[in-house]
């Protein structure tokens, strides 16, 4: 009930008593009271009383919005439009103007005052009743290693359906359980074909996602966001700097060429690279029987394809997966709810899967069923699931669709998706016309950077999302390590103090043995011996600054990983090949996809700032703290960068 109005400047902040009620319509007990800033329909020279009824008023009809009350109305999509940033307005919320002028309100001076103070004043009052509520706002959100980090900027109100892919999407394996177990069917398959595997054993440390295999050379690389190596492997040995240097000087890593190049896209690559890199090494020992063939580099990495490729195909992997799923799934409960908002927030939702339908039906059960309210299956989340997609294909061709009509899987052929149903194959373009929905009103959530990324952004411009579980680590091992990097930072700043005035003797000294006067007056009159002895010095300082600061390089990163560094970098000031693909491919990235339930599915996401080289640093590092500098998965990461 109504309990008191207090007027606060251009405001009136309604004070509720809110009595919990139980499904019998009795009465509860405690009373709860909390302060809800409402718009100030009511002008300061109209009576108290007046206030009061109008702002009663609108509190009680807002409660009908969710079934389509008179005070709000949605955007339709032949009314679309795009606001200052570009995004559309499709499935925004506005107030209906007849419903004020029922009042005799006018919206443009309900507000009175300057608009900047105005919103400064509603600012606070948000924040205040965010924080009395116990909800986190969305920037606190996405300062932390569950937030979604914004690469461009994504009205997800405007957005009509969401697609999902399952495997390290909608469920997360368990690494070492999952990979380890593809990891020795590929090693049993290779010993099976006449390969030495014996001692071997699958090390996850030994690759992250993001690297790329070099197929000619034998070795794993790292890449910066232009194509230059920074750190390589040959087998399991990382190279020197200087070999690095000499191997792949004048080389920049360039994905089209596949022939050479392959890219580690997804935590479905680390078992693949594991065993390949081992067994290079085996290559380079001699422990290879000629009776397999005059094997090169390139040969043997098609050997290990075939061997994980017949792991997955015979289905003794997925077979033994699906009988025993509590071993290799790691269950997220807030994972269904966060679909169920998105659903009852008017989207529809998609489930696009390269898995087959038992697979799909059998893992789904086990990751969501439990965790859904009142009896809801899994099948109820979804408006249509699609299983043998075929991505990358789905996204790029036509295929023949399927409608899967029975449990066990039988199906029949069909030419367009209908609400609730099962279908396998098809493509993107048949889920649009079915839908009746097209390009950025689609927003596709994957983990394959290629498969689900970015070949639906590249053909058919939907919106997209990148899951990477590791994004979680890394965050922590950036925090953890920014004693580290500042330590280091400050030795290379000293380092160019010195190194800038050295520079200037030596210049000065260059210009003297050519009888020339120095730069200045004062170099020009210095000393001989004074000059001599003050480069020598600073030399020295230099030198003994590099022995520091190499190390401490190199360990940079280590908190991640120990052999390649982060994930998101590539040496201490520069974004990583992986990175580079990011940015450029998905609008959003996020460690999980229950990290959409920490937001609303009515959230704008705005991309940051973007620094470039001749932005002024010192102004706005100044103004930057601890908490700001790292957020959104550190500033530094969102970069606009070109692909090759």
């Amino acid at each position: 009930m109504l309990y008191a109005t207090e007027v606060l400047g251009n405001f009136s902040v309604t004070l509720y008593r809110i009595r919990e009620t139980h499904l019998s319509n009795s009465m509860a007990v405690s009373t709860n009271y909390f302060r809800i800033p409402v718009l100030n329909l009511a002008f300061r020279n109209k009576p108290t009383s007046h206030i009061t009824r109008m702002t009663c008023c609108c509190s009680v009809e807002a409660k009908s919005v969710g079934v389509g009350g008179d005070v709000f109305s949605v955007t339709s999509s032949s009314k679309s439009d795009v606001d200052y940033l570009g995004e559309s307005t499709k499935g925004d919320l506005n107030l209906k103007q007849e419903h004020l002028q029922a009042f005799g309100i006018d919206s443009q001076t309900t507000l009175e005052g300057p608009i900047e103070q105005v919103a400064r004043v509603e600012a606070e009052e948000a924040e205040n009743l965010l924080r009395d509520l116990g909800i986190p706002s969305p920037s606190s959100s996405r300062h932390s290693p569950r937030g979604i980090f914004c690469s461009r900027t994504l009205n997800l109100r405007s957005i009509s359906a969401i697609g999902y892919d399952m495997d390290y999407t909608l469920m997360h394996y368990n690494v070492m359980a999952w990979e380890g177990r593809a990891y020795d069917y590929c090693m049993e398959n290779l010993k099976n074909m006449g390969y030495p595997v014996d001692g071997l054993a699958f090390d996850p440390d030994l690759v992250i996602r993001g690297l790329v295999i070099d197929k000619e050379s034998g070795n794993l690389v790292k890449a910066d966001r232009f194509g230059y190596v920074k750190r390589a492997m040959h087998g399991t040995k990382m190279l020197s700097t200087r070999a690095v240097s000499e191997m792949y000087g004048r080389e920049l890593v360039d994905l089209r060429k596949e022939s050479r190049w392959e890219f580690l896209n997804t935590l479905f690559s680390v078992s693949e690279a594991v065993a390949y890199m081992q067994m290079v090494d085996r290559l380079d020992d001699g422990a290879i029987s000629a009776e397999l063939g005059p094997l090169d580099y390139k040969g043997l990495y098609k050997a290990v394809g075939r061997a994980l490729f017949r792991a997955h195909v015979e289905g003794q992997l997925k077979s033994e997966i699906m009988s025993k799923p509590e071993l290799f799934v790691e269950p997220d409960p807030e994972l269904p709810l966060a679909l169920l908002d998105q659903k009852e927030a008017g989207k529809k939702i998609l489930l696009i899967t390269n898995s087959d339908y038992h697979y799909t039906d059998k893992m789904m059960q086990h990751s969501f069923n439990r965790f859904l309210p009142n009896d809801m299956g899994w099948r109820d989340l979804f408006d249509i699931v699609i299983v043998s997609a075929r991505k990358p294909e789905f996204f790029q061709m036509s295929h023949p669709m399927y409608e899967v009509v029975t449990g066990e899987g039988l199906m029949r052929p069909c030419f367009k998706a209908c609400t609730g149903g099962l279908y396998s194959g098809g493509s993107a373009q048949m889920v649009e016309n079915s839908l009746d929905i097209h390009g950025d009103e689609i927003l596709y959530v994957g983990d394959h950077i290629y498969t689900d990324v970015s070949q639906s952004k590249l053909h058919l411009r939907w919106r997209t999302a990148l899951i990477c579980r590791e994004l979680e680590e890394e965050y922590s091992a950036l925090i953890r390590s920014r004693g580290h990097r500042a330590s280091l930072i400050e030795l290379i700043n000293q380092k160019e103090v010195v190194g800038d005035l050295f520079n200037q003797l030596r210049l000065a000294l260059q210009r003297r043995t050519r009888e020339r006067p120095a730069q200045t007056l004062a170099a020009t009159t210095m000393g001989d011996q004074e000059l001599t002895e003050s480069m020598q010095k600073l030399l020295i300082v230099m030198q003994r600054l590099d022995e520091k600061i190499a190390p401490m390089l190199e360990a940079d990163g280590e908190l991640f990983n120990k052999r390649w560094g982060f994930l998101s970098r590539a040496g201490l000031w520069d974004k990583s090949h992986l990175m580079r693909q990011i940015e450029k491919y998905a609008d959003i990235y996020t460690s999980r996809v229950s990290n959409f339930l920490h937001y609303t599915p009515f959230m704008y996401f705005r991309s940051q700032e973007q620094t470039l080289a001749h932005d002024a640093y010192s102004q706005h590092d100044s103004q930057l703290d601890d908490g700001d500098a790292y957020s959104q998965h550190d500033s530094q990461l969102n970069g606009n960068i070109i692909d090759n």
